[in-house]
């Protein structure tokens, strides 16, 4: 193989250029060929292709986002536009193809391979830690210790004012962030899209926490969850309820940017590295995972096939450390 493209593809996360940091730099210790693809599968349907060398990822490490930049591709959902891009790797002669994204941004690399045999791996950049395949994606952690500085300074106002705050973070179809967040902030309960949410109860909750001398809580609430999003949670509760003077914290997008974690650069890099040398030893259709201290390799059909599960475990502990 004697040249590899890069892309990130699908929503932005802490610990991208991280990632195509380690990517480019392990293609050029190689002595291969590297080329960038901006805007994702969008870019390389329209040849957004640069040739790019060490120098190219100097200073990106600590950046949020992604300087190849990112985007939804509707016209790559169609076997038209993935010939395309096909079409555009194989006028540079380009073999391989490292793909960062999440579940969505695998399966168009698997259509890529399976169609045009172009030699894929996926790297999982998400930061709602929602594919399976791995124990945790980049992005993660970065997003997650963003909304625990959040709730930590929501905490302090709403002690000042003995107030109900509902802190909603990110998670349309999973829980991780707002449980994990939840825990390391301390919130007296948390919502999630992973588990049905009953009001009456929430506020039986809430009432016991009162009971036990808390004059101010803290519930987390995930932006997917069944009872709603945090202003409509909120209102429902002051509807049956006796906490009508609450108020509601959207963290939002603030968890995707901003300087990543070391853990998320370390993560990035290792799997970075891990990505070329696979595609260099002639792998394909596959990405890279974590899964307890070793990196492995696994189908890129295993990041929506084998979606980890929440575990009720962490609501468990969550409600006996709110007390």
């Amino acid at each position: 193989m004697e040249r590899i493209g890069v892309l990130t593809s699908g929503g932005d996360a802490p610990g991208m250029n991280a990632a195509i940091r380690a990517v480019v730099r392990a293609v050029v210790a190689r002595g291969v060929g590297v080329f960038g693809i901006r805007r994702g599968y969008q870019g390389l349907i329209e040849g957004a292709i640069e040739p790019m060398n060490a120098r190219s990822v100097s200073g990106i490490i600590n950046r949020g986002g992604t300087m190849l930049q990112t985007a939804r591709c509707q016209a790559f959902h169609d076997a038209e536009g993935r010939a395309r891009a096909a079409a555009q790797l194989r006028e540079l002669s380009i073999e391989g193809l490292v793909v960062i994204g999440g579940d969505g941004s695998y399966r168009g690399a698997q259509a890529l391979h399976a169609e045009h045999g172009v030699a894929c791996i996926g790297l999982p950049g998400t930061i709602d830690n929602d594919i399976g395949g791995t124990d945790y994606t980049i992005g993660f952690d970065t997003a997650i210790n963003v909304a625990v500085e959040a709730i930590d300074r929501v905490r302090d106002t709403a002690a000042s004012h003995d107030r109900i705050f509902f802190v909603e973070v990110m998670g349309r179809h999973s829980g991780y962030i707002a449980m994990m967040c939840g825990l390391a902030g301390g919130a007296e309960e948390v919502l999630t899209p992973e588990e049905p949410t009953d009001i009456p109860a929430l506020v039986a909750a809430l009432r016991r926490s009162r009971d036990n001398g808390k004059r101010s809580m803290i519930v987390v609430v995930a932006e997917g969850d069944d009872a709603g999003n945090a202003l409509q949670v909120a209102k429902r509760v002051a509807e049956v309820s006796e906490f009508t003077d609450t108020r509601v914290a959207v963290i939002g997008h603030l968890q995707r940017g901003g300087s990543p974690t070391a853990f998320d650069r370390v993560l990035a890099g290792r799997m970075g590295v891990r990505a070329v040398e696979a595609l260099l030893a002639g792998e394909a259709g596959k990405m890279v995972g974590v899964r307890g201290l070793e990196l492995v390799l696994a189908p890129l059909s295993d990041a929506w096939e084998q979606r980890g599960r929440f575990d009720p475990e962490y609501s468990r502990i969550a409600r006996v450390l709110s007390v």
